[in-house]
Order: C-alpha cells, then sequence, then structure tokens
C-alpha cells in the first residue's frame, strides 16, 4: 500500500478526523487528503463523512489493499479473483524482477501441491505465492520450505487450531482414530497415522551455484471452507475453530513467513516446536528408494534423519508416509 495512504488508515484507526486535521498531521495537502480517501473507498474500506470528520467504518474482508492494511512487513499485494495458479503467475512476476510480492487469488482453477498433485482451491481458502529474493545459495533454500509450513502452523494455534507439521512441509490437524476414542479422556492411546491436512506449501526457486535468484513460497491453506467440499482426508480453519479473518491470517502468515527467513537459524527450533514426525515410524519414499524406520531429528537445511535397522539415514527429499507404532 502507498506509505501515505497507510498513514491516513492508521491515523483514522484511532477515530475520526477532518481534512485539515490530516493534510496538518501528515504535512500533505487537503486535496490529497480527499484524493487517498476516494482511493481507499474504491477499495471497499467504508469511510463516512461525519461532524468530526471522516470515519473509518469497516475494513474489506479480502483484497489487496486490506492484506497490505494488515501486514507488518512491506509487501506488496497483487490480488485476482482467478488465477489457474498463483505460483504461476508469480514466477511470470518473478522473471519481470519482482522482488516482496505477494501474488493472491480468491480462487484457482489448477492449482498444484508437491509432486504436481492437485490442489483443490475452493473460494474461501487461502492461496497465495511470494515472490522474494534471498541472499542465500540455493542449498539453503528447504530451509524456506519449512519456514512456511512454520508460519502456517504458527498463525493457525493463534486463530485456535492446533496445527502441526509432517516433513516437511504439510499443515495437518490431528485427528482421533476409533482407538483414541474408545479409550476415553485417560486411556492409552496410539497416535494417528496423520492428521487431517490443513494446508499445503509449494516453494519454487530459479539461481546460479552461488546464489538464489527468486525464490517463491506458494501457501494454500483451506481457510473459511466448509469441510465436506474438501476431498477426504482434509479439514479447515472454519471446521475446526470457526471462521477467520482471512486477510489477518494472510498478514500473519506473510510477516512470520519473512521473520524467521531473514535469520535462516531460527527455522529448524521453530519446525521442531510444531513437528508430528520426529519421535514417529515412518516410511518415506525417496528417488533412491523407500527408508523406514523412526524419524530423530531434522538437519539444516532440512533434512530428515531416519534411524533405520541399518542406522541413520539423512533424507533431503521424499514424500513422508506416518506409521502407527509396532
Amino acid at each position: 500500500m502507498q506509505e501515505t495512504r497507510r498513514r491516513v488508515l492508521e491515523t483514522l484507526e484511532s477515530g475520526p478526523a477532518t481534512g485539515p486535521e490530516l493534510a496538518a498531521q501528515l504535512d500533505i495537502s487537503r486535496a490529497a487528503i480527499w484524493n487517498h480517501v476516494q482511493r481507499l473507498r474504491e477499495a471497499g474500506f467504508e469511510i463516512t463523512d461525519t461532524a468530526d470528520g471522516y470515519e473509518l467504518r469497516t475494513v474489506p474482508e479480502y483484497g489487496a489493499a486490506a492484506i497490505e492494511h494488515e501486514l507488518a512487513a512491506n509487501v506488496e499485494v497483487e490480488f485476482h479473483d482467478e488465477l489457474a495458479s498463483t505460483n504461476a503467475t508469480a514466477r511470470e512476476r518473478a522473471a519481470d524482477g519482482a522482488d516482496g510480492l505477494a501474488v493472491v487469488a480468491e480462487r484457482q482453477t489448477g492449482g498444484r501441491g508437491r509432486l504436481d498433485r492437485e490442489w483443490v482451491s475452493p473460494v474461501g481458502g487461502i492461496y497465495a505465492s511470494l515472490v522474494t529474493r534471498p541472499d542465500v545459495p540455493p542449498a539453503e533454500s528447504p530451509a524456506f520450505t519449512l519456514a512456511a509450513a512454520i508460519a502456517v502452523a504458527e498463525t493457525a494455534a493463534e486463530a485456535g487450531v492446533d496445527a502441526g507439521i509432517k516433513w516437511p512441509n504439510d499443515v495437518l490437524v490431528p485427528q482421533p482414530t476409533a482407538d483414541d476414542i474408545a479409550a476415553g479422556p485417560t486411556g492409552e492411546r496410539d497416535p494417528p497415522t496423520d492428521g487431517a491436512k490443513l494446508a499445503g506449501v509449494l516453494t519454487e526457486m530459479e539461481g546460479e551455484a552461488d546464489r538464489v535468484s527468486w525464490l517463491i513460497a506458494g501457501i494454500g491453506v483451506n481457510a473459511n471452507v466448509d469441510p465436506a467440499k474438501l476431498p477426504a482426508g482434509a479439514t479447515s480453519l472454519a471446521g475446526e475453530g470457526g471462521p477467520v479473518s482471512r486477510r489477518a491470517f494472510l498478514a500473519g502468515v506473510l510477516d512470520r513467513f519473512l521473520e524467521l527467513t531473514s535469520d535462516l537459524e531460527s527455522v529448524l527450533p521453530a519446525w521442531r516446536r510444531r513437528a508430528l514426525t520426529l519421535g514417529r515410524e515412518v516410511r518415506v519414499e525417496t528417488p533412491r528408494g523407500v527408508v523406514e524406520g523412526t524419524a530423530t531429528d531434522v538437519e539444516f537445511p532440512g533434512a530428515l534423519i531416519v534411524e533405520t535397522t541399518e542406522g541413520p539415514v539423512r533424507v533431503a527429499a521424499g514424500d513422508c508416509e506416518h506409521l502407527r507404532p509396532r
């Protein structure tokens, strides 16, 4: 959002203000204040004329200006009612030199997740792809994938949904099993094989041998979506804890992601705090074959350490499945 326009909004959030008061406070003309107010109204902000001056009544539920209004970070938002894929559009913007740009869509018609799986994208979800240009070598880019999953899981927790992460980046809400229910609140329970999927992350990057040219963190969150409209095994924020403010939720995710990636050493401790995989029996399908054993830790920039019958194995990439204890 344009900086002066942001300051107009911040001032009106504290109460009504007249045009002359705003002009004096921001050191611009009254005509400029009127212009900024008009642009905000066009963006969906309800600003009324009262005896006390301009008064901010409501903020739009979603859209570029609404999301930018919630952001602490300096991120530009490009909003679309519909896209085939926010990641695809973000790649185009990255090729044109974009940096600090979030491409957001109300819905996607061709969303994809990891391993080119279809990502169902009904209205009410959050579909966003952030273009950044981090000054890191490509070998460190997996840490950005973990950071995006952490940002979603932590923001979900703040919204009252206790989400965790299945390695590397699936954000899940643990679900009780039939055995859990039969055991009752004090009985012994086995952990569920997985959980209901709340969100997914897809990162893409382009770079040279020693540096990343651009990196895109694509995030899809089942936010205000009826779980009945989602595939089996999926859930939503609305289904778990009630509807959320999508603009505030997305802003929280973007702000936290940028905070984490400004200090990559903070990523693994934060990931461990939200991990559902560590300590679990897992089967990981990798390009070199299947690795099965107990997940014991993660190593920078995001490899999973699996203790097998033949010793520890470091898995850099693969499709992870949680298994029930033997």
